[in-house]
This record gives C-alpha cells, structure tokens and sequence, in this order.
C-alpha cells in the first residue's frame, strides 16, 4: 500500500484570522465581517475563532476576499489595522519582557539587528511556506502565501514591532514585489 509523502500544508499563527476579525469588526462592522469570512470559506473560523496554528491557505483566502469585497483602498486600511493588532499582540504575547526591555535600552541599529534576527528565526509563523532572509536592514520574502495589497499586513506588523522595540521613529516599507522585500527605516 502506497503512502502518501506529501508534506502537510505551512501553517501560520491564527492572528492573520483574528486580528483581521478584529479589525473588520471594527472598520466595517460584524455583518460585514462575518459576509467577508463567509466569502473565503472561512465561516467557521469567524464562529469560532483559532487558538493554534491554520494552515497558510486561510489567511492567504481571507486576505483575498477582504480586498474582493472592499476594494484596494479599503482593504488596505482593514489589513494594516489587522497588522497592527497583531504586532501589539506578539508584544504583549510572544517577546518575554526581560527582551522587550534589553532591545528598548540598546541602541536602536543594535536592538533593529536583535530584533530581525529574531523575526528571522520565527518566521514561518507570518511566512508560511514563504523563504526569508535579511538583506541589510530588510526582511525578504520569497514566494510569500500571505500577500496583502501593497504588502500592508507584513509592513503594519514589522513596523509595530520595531517602533516599539528598536526606535519609536522606526517604519517598515514594502519597497519591491517580487519577491517582497521590507526595508527598516530606524527614523
């Protein structure tokens, strides 16, 4: 009897799902929200929302309908504020406090390189399948699965966390496409 040797789908966290819950919720309302979930599928997920890791091809649905049923210029403000919300939970989440002081104390390249290092490391939780690397003071990734209009999810949460950890004038721009490349700014 043949196996099958596929690998199981990238999984991502489940803050690409609820934070963008969220921030539906509150740019355009439940009903909005919950028609927008619907769309990609993902009903069940807005009833009951993920503890754990989903499978990359959720976000990457739900981002795709979030920009089908609002346009480019809405989904855009739905998705950066989903980033942001999910930035603001990996800080209070995910980055044992005693890092998030010693980054806050060091100075800013120091605590930028620190800190993308770390991203790096953890990648595959906002990356999926997605290959990345640092170039510089840039995060690149390749073959990214989780893609939003002009790369607002990605910029909304790396520049949250390096505004707050490594320099308060510090904002990450999508400065290419293909692949997606993020670059630094420390201000």
């Amino acid at each position: 009897m043949a196996r099958d040797l596929a690998e199981p789908p990238a999984r991502i966290g489940p803050n690409a799902l609820t934070q963008t819950a969220a921030a539906l919720t509150a740019l355009k309302g439940a009903a909005a929200a919950e028609t927008i979930f619907a769309r990609a599928g993902l009903l069940h997920r807005w009833r009951e929302p993920p503890g754990e890791m989903v499978p990359e091809a959720e976000p990457a649905r739900l981002f795709a309908a979030v920009a089908e049923a609002l346009g480019e210029a809405e989904a855009r403000a739905v998705l950066a504020e989903s980033g942001r919300l999910t930035g603001d939970y990996i800080l209070a989440n995910r980055i044992p406090g005693p890092a998030r002081g010693l980054l806050r104390l060091l100075p800013a390249r120091i605590a930028a390189w620190m800190l993308l290092s770390a991203i790096l490391r953890h990648a595959w939780t906002f990356a999926g399948s997605g290959r990345c690397r640092a170039e510089g003071l840039s995060l690149v990734i390749e073959g990214n699965p989780l893609r939003s209009p002009g790369g607002v999810w990605h910029e909304a949460v790396l520049s949250r966390l390096f505004a707050r950890l490594a320099s308060r004038r510090a904002k990450v721009s999508r400065i290419s496409a293909a692949p997606e490349r993020f670059a630094i700014s420390l201000g």
